[in-house]
This record gives structure tokens, C-alpha cells and sequence, in this order.
């Protein structure tokens, strides 16, 4: 697929240990991450984005002295190399190329704004187009692959069929009003509009893929979704990609055993197929240096189960002085969902049977009137991970809701009438990918998460 005189350095590490590599032609090709010369010999750290580590270029320029041009090169350029492979174990590498011709493919304007000093996450958010070449965002991007890899992996493993639900709709899924509009025109006649009504990108593809559920038993979509929220937040974005599996015959307790599952699969594929990236996190963005020994601890524990009503006992007896005042019905703040999992449970847990009012209309009532079978999965650092319910299956008790929420059963019709023909129990959840991606990385901030970050008032690109 890719012409064969060129080999990729992450080639070059499957072949560190195999002493018969040892003086072989090779020829590379890439980006320089730094370059620096004493005016004898120079060093360039080479990378071509096949893996996290770069490859080191040896040019010696008394031996060849054509090569001395190669010390002007700057950070950022793309250059071709022609060399021999040097094994080098002794070293803090262990290879190098000792580089025989340095071609430049590519140069780079000095104003090029990725230098050698380290960078601020936040300088890094205003030139996305470039990020990718530091290590931080190499790894990253990777992690994300990786997962997004992982998460289809772990579905079609286990029975569950793909979907891909429209991104244009004229459905609210979450009810909260929160919506992008689509639209041709500047008046506002969604009448006279390209679809003759009111058009949303939208917030979720659960309404869409739930008929799915119940004709082919589990099923999922895992695609991007939008939400107009005005919210400034590190875990808050106004785009960002959504898993969301529906399970047909399934009830709450089989809904956390599907999450549970899935989130220990990919906590346990990103540490096995990314392990320089992992340590890279681990060393550089957690203070403990306790990132993957956290995540392992994920895939090896039992998630624990609390209901609501205990959990907010809990807070009330903290003795803690939280920032968001306590009482039965809150919808719980980040702070209240960390200090849970984190010094309560101190591992993963799911909040379950969570107060009416503060969850979506098509939640299952429980017997109590009160509450509805939803969860929540907490994880520490974050807080909550994940959302789910068993979805309300009887006709008469969902449209009883929707008429107290003031939503109009009209536009919804036909998802109310699932439960008029061969309605069963069924339950589903969603994943919001980057919140996942802040939980393995531990980065901190949903903004670098994602390739072009979508958040109130930035549109850069």
C-alpha cells in the first residue's frame, strides 16, 4: 500500500531486539521534533506518527561533510532520510539511524508555533491544526483510536448490531429544549423550511435506535451528538460523540451489566495497546503517578450499587460543606458523585432508582411513584461516566408522564407506539466518548479531548 523503500518507525522498534537488524539499510521519512548539532555531529528526534516514540538521526558531519546543511533543518519540517540502522542498547534508545542523506520535503516558516519548550494545554487549544505533533496530543489521538476501536469491538463481540440514527431530527430526545437548530431560513416559517417543520441536530440517537432494539435484541450507536447548553465546564462540550446500546428483555440490572463490562474491555484494551502513551499519562498528568494502577484497579473490582436516597444520606452526613447545597431530589453535582465513589465507595459505583423529576420522560417508573430505574456510573475523577435507565415499556404510564412534562405526544407518536405493538422490558445507556477519554488520560479538560473542540463562543475552525 506504501511504497516499500520506506520503513515506519514503529517497524523499527517490532525489530529493536533481533541482532540481525543490526547495519541494515533503511530509509525514513517524517517530521523533526527537535534537531541539534555541535558542528561535528547532530541529533534529530524524528517522528512519523506511527507510534509514540520518535527515532533518533545520527549525522556526522566530519565524516560526511555534505550533511552540515542538515543542522539548519528547524523544528516542524518534513524531511526524507537514507541510512543505516544503528542498534544502540546501552543507550536511553534503543536504535539510531546513522543517517547517510538528509532530504528536506517539506520546510517550516519560523514563526512555527510548536517549539522545543513545553507548551500550555490552553496556548495548545488555539492552533488544533498543529497540536497533533506534540507528544501530549500524539498520544492522545491514539488513546482515542484506540478506544473508539475497542468500544466496536466489545459490542459486535457480544451480539449487538450496529446502527447509525439520522443527526438531523425533529425530536428533542432529553426533553430539555437544549437544541441546534437547522435551518434555510432567516424568519423562522419552519413551515416554508427545507423539511416543513422545525429541524434539530441531535442530542441523542436513543429514540431512533430503540425500534431496533426490539426487532433485532441489541443493537447500538456510537456517533456524534449535539447539545446547545451554555455551559463553560472542563466536562462539557456542544459536540461530542455518544455510545448508546439498547438491550430488548433487559432490565436495569442487566443494563449496569452491559456497562460494567464494556467500560473494564476498554480500560483494559487502551492499557494493553497503548502502553508508551498510558505511561506518558501517568508520568505527566497524574501527581500520584498512580493512573494506570487506578485504571487496573477498575478492571480487576467489583462495581458497587447504592441507591439514591442512601447516597444523599451519605452527603448529608459528611460533615463536608459542599458548594452545592444537599437535600433529597437534587440532581448531584460532580462534587457530590466524586466524593461518593472517591471516599465513600472508593472505586466505581452506580447510583440507581434517582427521583422522576430530575430524569428524562421515557424512564421507567418505579413502584413507588417517586422514582425511576435509572443509573448513573461513577468513577473517580470524573464522577459520572455513564447514564442509563430501563426504559417505561407500558403505553399508558409513558404518555401519562409525557402530558406531565408538557411534551407534546404528537411529534413522538411513533415512539410511543413501540409499546403498542410487542412492547417488552428493555433498558439502554450512553457513554459520552470524551468524558471517557478525560477518565483514561486524566487530562483534565474535554476541550483537548477531541480534535476541534465545539464549546460556547469558539468556532476557530
Amino acid at each position: 500500500m506504501i511504497r516499500k523503500q520506506y520503513v515506519l518507525i514503529a517497524d523499527l522498534y517490532s525489530i529493536k531486539d533481533d541482532p540481525s537488524s543490526d547495519g541494515k539499510p533503511v530509509r525514513v521519512r517524517g517530521w523533526v521534533r527537535t534537531n541539534r548539532s555541535n558542528g561535528h555531529v547532530g541529533f534529530i528526534a524524528l517522528s512519523d506518527g506511527t507510534c509514540f516514540e520518535n527515532v533518533q538521526i545520527v549525522y556526522n558531519i566530519d565524516a560526511h561533510p555534505e550533511l552540515a546543511e542538515a543542522s539548519k533543518i528547524a523544528t516542524g519540517c518534513s524531511i526524507d532520510v537514507a541510512g543505516t540502522l544503528s542498534l544502540t542498547p546501552d543507550a536511553k534508545q534503543p536504535f539510531e539511524v546513522q543517517a547517510d542523506s538528509v532530504t528536506v520535503v517539506g520546510g517550516c516558516d519560523p514563526d512555527f508555533p510548536m517549539q522545543k519548550k513545553r507548551h500550555s494545554l490552553e496556548f495548545m487549544r488555539e492552533i488544533p491544526h498543529l497540536r497533533p505533533r506534540t507528544n501530549t496530543f500524539t498520544a492522545l489521538f491514539r488513546v482515542r483510536s484506540v478506544l473508539c476501536a475497542a468500544i466496536h469491538e466489545f459490542f459486535q463481540s457480544n451480539g449487538f448490531l450496529y446502527i447509525t440514527p439520522p443527526l438531523i431530527t425533529g425530536n428533542d430526545a432529553e426533553g430539555a429544549g437544549e437544541v441546534f437548530t437547522v435551518t434555510t431560513r432567516e424568519d423562522g416559517d419552519y413551515e416554508k423550511d427545507f423539511f416543513g417543520k422545525h429541524a434539530c441536530l441531535t442530542v441523542s440517537g436513543q429514540l431512533h435506535v430503540e425500534p431496533f432494539a426490539l426487532a433485532y435484541d441489541k443493537v447500538y450507536t456510537f456517533g456524534p451528538t449535539f447539545r446547545a447548553e451554555n455551559s463553560n465546564t472542563t466536562t462539557h462540550a456542544s459536540e461530542f460523540w455518544m455510545v448508546e446500546p439498547e438491550i430488548a428483555f433487559a432490565d436495569l440490572e442487566d443494563d449496569m451489566e452491559v456497562m460494567e463490562s464494556m467500560v473494564k474491555y476498554c480500560i483494559k484494551a487502551v492499557l494493553d495497546r497503548c502502553p508508551s502513551e498510558m505511561k506518558f499519562f501517568n508520568d505527566m498528568f497524574d501527581k500520584e503517578h498512580a493512573l494506570i494502577s487506578r485504571l487496573q484497579a477498575v478492571v480487576d473490582s467489583e462495581f458497587k450499587v447504592l441507591p439514591y436516597t442512601e447516597a444523599i444520606d451519605l452527603l448529608l452526613k459528611s460533615g463536608r460543606q459542599f458548594q452545592y447545597p444537599v437535600e433529597w431530589g437534587i440532581d448531584m453535582k460532580s462534587e457530590h458523585e466524586r466524593y461518593l465513589c472517591e471516599e465513600v465507595v472508593k472505586g466505581p459505583v452506580f447510583i440507581i432508582d434517582y427521583p422522576k423529576d430530575i430524569k428524562a420522560f421515557y424512564m421507567r417508573m418505579n413502584e413507588d411513584g417517586k422514582t425511576v430505574a435509572a443509573c448513573d456510573c461513577l468513577v473517580p475523577g470524573v464522577g459520572e461516566l455513564i447514564g442509563g435507565s430501563q426504559r417505561e415499556e407500558r403505553y399508558d404510564l409513558l404518555t401519562k408522564r409525557m402530558a406531565e412534562l408538557g411534551i407534546p405526544q404528537d411529534s413522538l407518536q411513533w415512539y410511543c407506539d413501540l409499546r403498542r405493538f410487542g412492547s417488552v422490558p428493555h433498558s439502554g445507556f450512553g457513554l459520552g466518548l470524551e468524558r471517557f477519554i478525560l477518565y483514561l488520560t486524566n487530562i483534565g479538560n474535554i476541550r483537548d479531548t477531541i480534535p476541534y473542540a465545539r464549546t460556547p463562543k469558539n468556532l476557530m475552525f
